[in-house]
């Protein structure tokens, strides 16, 4: 799932609960779908801010939200700030390496999207659209590229080789050899002197030519996601997948690979390979607060389960 993602409001039935009491009850009868790992707790080793202004805000109960007045618990998810039980001063923010775009599903719950996570915790990098009002990528596809899993999609640390083909070098110069794709489908190297300079041209275009200036995020259910991914605005983007993580959401999707990510997961996992492959820099914990919801989430949810009797 890019979203399905059940954030405290709805878990605290927000339509409904009436306080704290009322609020852990719906907590503990819950039916929820467990991953396998949710056995043991992958988030732990986080390192994240202090969660106390959470746990203060779980037991005064609902709050409202500073701009809209709308009873919530933890933030508001339809005005993107937290309510007034939750001071911005105690919420950490994450500055981010590149800006990040996430188009929503318009059906898509507003109370079950982590998206909303991303903005509350990022807000000067992170911008949510509801589709169909997307922006126009056509023009800087050269330095954009969307997380979504398919036939041509690709690895994180292949993003600069690939982006390459979209850069106004690749597009206009059809007769200099680093423009050429693909590479890997040249004829045989035949002289060491040509091997050298194709592996300049690579390492030129890495480098130089296709930066990533822009990544964009899909949020919404899987069975939602062809509406969207169609759009003629988003096609010819480079698509990249994330293959190797796991995800720690508490209602994954029947019949879909627990590789498939929540929204907030898969943009906090592709900014650390991000970090780590493209950047070149050691990952030092720099953006594990983009979890800092999520994460109190996920032990909320796993303590209400063991409180109900439910392995």
């Amino acid at each position: 799932q890019l979203t399905m993602s059940l954030n405290s409001s709805t878990l605290l039935n927000e339509e409904k609960a009436q306080g704290p009491k009322r609020n852990s009850e719906c907590l503990e009868s819950l039916e929820l779908q467990t991953p396998s790992s949710f056995q043991d707790n992958p988030l732990q080793q986080l390192q994240l801010a202090s969660q106390e202004v959470l746990e203060k805000a779980k037991k005064s109960g609902r709050s409202k939200c500073p701009r809209c007045s709308s009873s919530r618990m933890f933030y508001c998810y339809t005005c993107f700030v937290p309510v007034e039980t939750v001071p911005t001063k105690e919420i950490p923010t994450v500055k981010l390496p590149l800006k990040i775009d996430i188009i929503k599903h318009p059906n898509e719950t507003d109370g079950k999207s982590t998206a909303v996570h991303a903005k509350l915790l990022a807000p000067d990098d992170v911008t949510i659209y509801k589709y169909p009002c997307i922006p126009e990528y056509e023009e800087k596809r050269h330095e954009i590229a969307l997380v979504f899993p398919g036939p041509n999609s690709v690895s994180v640390k292949d993003i600069a080789f690939h982006l390459q083909k979209y850069s106004k070098k690749g597009v206009s110069d059809k007769d200099d050899d680093c423009s050429r794709e693909p590479f890997l489908k040249q004829a045989k190297i035949e002289t060491k002197e040509e091997e050298k300079n194709l592996n300049e041209c690579i390492l030129n275009n890495r480098s130089e030519g296709t930066k990533l200036k822009k990544i964009i995020f899909i949020d919404s259910t899987w069975n939602q996601t062809n509406k969207i991914i169609t759009d003629e605005r988003l096609q010819g983007l480079l698509q990249i997948e994330l293959k190797t993580r796991k995800t720690c959401f508490w209602r994954h999707q029947k019949g879909k690979p627990d590789t498939y990510l929540s929204t907030i997961e898969a943009i906090y996992y592709f900014l650390v390979d991000y970090h780590q492959e493209i950047l070149k820099e050691n990952y030092k914990g720099q953006y594990d607060n983009l979890l800092f919801f999520f994460s109190f989430m996920y032990t909320l949810i796993k303590n209400a389960k063991c409180c109900a009797g439910k392995d």
